[in-house]
């Protein structure tokens, strides 16, 4: 039996760069879509009308710590990282980066494996893996546990790069105070996308680890030295480098959006802003309170904190970040799209496919709604 082909009319298209208006969203058999003008639909096309909104490719989020009322830390598991790939994909995301948060070598290696049987599994959403520690500085471990930070060794770069050529997409936020230059270069060498963060590094040793290889910095601005007048620190080094992109949390609360506005006009190369959400359990999660690393994370007024006050990753979906930039920054909204899809996707080693159908998203013209394009 065969199906008339189907077609999205009465939204804005968004490709991915540029945002179409009047045209239709042609389905293909096999998954793909076209953007077509109405009279070049065939004749025989089944018509889903919608109301407005806009139809763009699904977000990418390279820092996605939990969601759906579990963390990656709490148990690397296939079934963790199906639930939290689940509850993203409800919020408009169409590929992630499962992230573990600085955690022992066991539960390092078990995320590893974890990923692996995902992707072998295909489990929809799950794209990699990102590492965020445990070779960090303790200086700027906001609220990562100070006791499981240390030194990267040698059986770590070898279990590093092992995983790299099972993952795709690995991630790597390191500080340059906990690694060596030689190992940045080995592990971007492998395909490692290499990201400073969490460092209390100077400017200049900031951008010798960006020559070594390093081509990220994690959330930019935060639980990393400061751009100053005499001491750029780590936030001016990954402004000044033409080869270094920046994830950045855009929830009003991480940065502020003076700073943000600073950030996007400092870009001098092929490299950009892009958001992450630094999702927690929280996301896709009505919870108010959960654990990581035997801590309490507390969740109040558009904020996840450890009891102290310090920030523990963000209470914030996508939609949220782009409103933020579209209303607070003031930036055009084809970009703040584009830094939720497209340019976080081409940092990847193996980037996913953002023109399929089961990926699309429909977001509302006030952005605070989203709806997979397959469950409209």
């Amino acid at each position: 039996m065969t199906h008339a082909p189907v077609a999205y009319v009465g939204s804005r298209i968004f490709d991915g760069v540029t945002m179409w208006e009047g045209c239709a969203l042609f389905l293909l058999s096999n998954g793909e879509t076209r953007i077509l003008k109405p009279q070049e639909l065939p004749s025989d096309c089944d018509l889903i009308r919608l109301d407005g909104g806009i139809l763009s490719p699904g977000f990418v989020d390279l820092q996605v710590n939990g969601g759906g009322g579990v963390m990656l830390n709490d148990a690397p598991t296939v079934d963790i990282l199906r639930t939290i790939s689940l509850a993203h994909r409800g919020l408009g995301t169409a590929a992630i980066l499962p992230t573990l948060i600085t955690d022992t070598p066991d539960q390092t290696a078990a995320a590893i494996k974890a990923v692996i049987v995902a992707l072998d599994q295909k489990i929809p959403g799950i794209v990699g893996l990102h590492l965020e520690g445990p070779h960090l500085s303790v200086a700027r471990k906001g609220a990562h546990d100070g006791a499981l930070i240390r030194p990267m060794q040698d059986s770590d770069l070898r279990g590093l790069l092992a995983a790299a050529e099972h993952i795709p997409n690995l991630m790597m936020t390191v500080a340059p105070e906990n690694v060596t230059n030689a190992q940045i270069k080995a592990m971007a060498n492998a395909g490692i996308i290499v990201s400073l963060g969490h460092s209390d590094c100077d400017y200049d040793t900031a951008m010798a680890a960006f020559d070594a290889g390093a081509r990220c910095a994690t959330h930019l601005f935060n639980a990393m030295s400061q751009a100053q007048a005499r001491a750029p620190g780590l936030v001016g080094a990954a402004l000044d480098h033409p080869d270094v992109a920046s994830g950045l949390i855009a929830d009003g609360v991480h940065v502020h959006p003076a700073m943000i506005r600073a950030a996007l006009a400092a870009n001098n190369g092929p490299s950009d802003v892009f958001l992450v959400t630094d999702a927690m359990a929280t996301a896709g999660s009505d919870i108010t309170n959960f654990e990581l690393n035997g801590r309490e994370i507390l969740r109040a007024n558009g904020k996840l904190t450890l009891a102290d006050g310090t920030l523990a990753g963000a209470d914030l979906t996508m939609p949220q970040a782009i409103r933020v930039l579209v209303e607070d920054v003031k930036e055009p909204l084809e970009k703040a799209l584009a830094r939720a899809t497209t340019i976080p996707a081409r940092i990847l080693r193996s980037p996913p496919s953002l023109d399929r159908a089961d990926d699309l998203v429909w977001l509302s013209d006030d952005l605070s709604k989203t709806r997979l394009v397959a469950e409209l």
